[in-house]
């Protein structure tokens, strides 16, 4: 029996339904069927459905477990400020489209039907895929992104 959900404000509700929606589109988008992805983060389909519907009751560790196996990343933004996009005082857009960068763009081949990423799903599919990344046929504007990303989000393991 779930436990009782705890009482958390509106803003929070909102954030946690958000946050659940952001779950399911990235399940979505990469095609993977709820009870596959509920069996990779290591619970049950109803709880991968009530964390993808904002369920307070849903410890933050299943949320994280689900996150998690969807190649995600969590942490907490803080907000630019209004009418300033995110990013740009980093050296790197806000999305980055995958045709302009054809090593990522070979990298990011599981990644289907998606032309643009974050820059933190960027850094993410570099970071895992980095021995596969021919770095003789990196174009000068994707060293700039790369070392723009692990300045701005952290270093890759690796020789970079």
């Amino acid at each position: 029996m779930p436990a009782k959900a705890p009482n958390i404000s509106t803003k929070s509700a909102d954030k946690l339904v958000a946050l659940g929606n952001q779950i399911r589109a990235q399940r979505k988008a990469l095609q993977i069927n709820a009870t596959t992805l509920a069996e990779a983060a290591g619970m049950s389909r109803v709880t991968l459905y009530r964390i993808e519907h904002g369920e307070a009751s849903v410890t933050m560790g299943a949320y994280l477990n689900a996150i998690t196996a969807l190649g995600l990343d969590f942490g907490i933004i803080e907000d630019a400020g209004p009418g300033m996009p995110p990013d740009t005082d980093k050296g790197f857009p806000a999305r980055i489209c995958l045709a302009d960068y054809p090593q990522l763009k070979k990298l990011a081949w599981q990644v289907q039907g998606v032309d643009e990423l974050t820059p933190a799903e960027a850094l993410d599919i570099y970071r895992r895929n980095w021995r596969h990344l021919d770095v003789n046929e990196l174009e000068p504007h994707e060293q700039q992104l790369i070392d723009a990303l692990q300045a701005g989000l952290g270093e890759i393991d690796g020789d970079v």
